[in-house]
């Protein structure tokens, strides 16, 4: 039987890893941490991405030691016995279908933003997309990822260069009165914005060498630490306090405030590109599940099934893919 190929590199580990944190974390959040700890949200952001760490350091060390696709699965299954691990993995692959579920959904509304379409066909259609671009290789699929973070990232330190200069300091005087308390709870409630980084772990077996996968990690994190905490300090500088306290689009309005509508446009569309990003990586590590649990003899031996010719889990892939419909 084919098995998975070893063609994923450092960046396309990074692009992944980023990708699956960029998404409604940053798009749409800002303004309901806002209302829970003011102007100090930024720094709850910062906060929310050291809490990130220890899990990420945990994660490489055992993605360095045991590189086998499934991720979670393999290591639960390898320390605490076959039962507890199926479970584990059939929870993980439930929770990544709803969490790519999500991001479709998201991506619908900003699509619907800047046109005038039906939000199911939009979610269908790029569920279809990111379907066909998993089933022709892991390396396609990591191309459109660099592709995708490349733009993105572009778009967000634009948009941070340009934001920087409307910055208005008068939103940040009751930075001082917000209690440490308050900033904590709410750097947990913003934690999920982080929370797609580990699932890359579930792509170990497709890593050229296992080293990468914790650097690309690390990298990915940092990054995405400083962007966030950057653009929601923009963010909290540039629109006023009772705009910022009802929108579900901070980055989208505060865009139009910098450069017009044309900004709004623009940030719109790095919305679109996030959830897309996060749709296909979503589509990517959750199909590794049930591929990992069928060849152990866990689940339905047609989910081990290996394209010959690109090397993928199609069935698994297949599945998942309808399942996220």
């Amino acid at each position: 039987m084919p098995k998975l190929k070893k063609k994923l590199k450092l960046i396309d580990i990074f692009a992944i890893a980023s990708g699956a944190m960029v998404s409604a974390g940053i798009f749409i959040l800002p303004g309901i941490a806002y209302s829970k700890c003011s102007s100090s949200v930024f720094f709850a952001y910062f906060l929310a991405g050291l809490f990130s760490i220890p899990g990420v350091m945990c994660i490489a060390e055992l993605v360095t030691a045991m590189p086998k696709a499934g991720g979670g699965y393999f290591f639960v299954t390898r320390s605490l016995g076959a039962g507890v691990g199926t479970v584990a993995g059939i929870l993980s692959w439930f929770s990544l279908i709803l969490k790519t579920s999500f991001a479709l959904y998201g991506l619908s509304i900003f699509c619907k933003l800047l046109f005038n379409l039906n939000p199911k066909i939009i979610e269908i259609l790029f569920c279809l997309i990111f379907i066909v671009i998993n089933l022709l290789g892991i390396k396609k699929a990591g191309k459109v990822q660099v592709f995708l973070i490349g733009i993105l990232f572009s778009i967000l330190i634009f948009f941070i260069i340009k934001g920087f200069p409307f910055v208005n300091v008068n939103h940040f005087n009751d930075f001082n009165k917000v209690k440490f308390s308050t900033i904590f709870s709410t750097a947990g409630f913003i934690f999920v914005s982080y929370g797609g980084l580990l699932k890359v772990a579930s792509l170990a077996e497709e890593v050229e060498y296992a080293k990468i996968l914790p650097k690309g990690m690390f990298f990915a994190l940092g990054a995405i630490i400083l962007i966030y905490t950057i653009l929601v300090f923009i963010v909290v500088g540039v629109l006023p306090p009772e705009k910022l306290i009802k929108t579900i689009t901070p980055i989208s309005d505060a865009g139009k405030v910098i450069l017009g509508e044309l900004g709004y446009i623009l940030l719109s569309i790095a919305g679109i590109i996030g959830f897309i990003s996060a749709s296909n990586v979503g589509i990517m590590s959750a199909s590794r599940y049930p591929y990992a649990l069928s060849k152990d003899g866990m689940f339905f031996k047609i989910f081990a099934r290996v394209n010959k010719k690109f090397n993928t889990p199609h069935f698994s892939i297949l599945i998942t893919g309808v399942l996220i419909i």
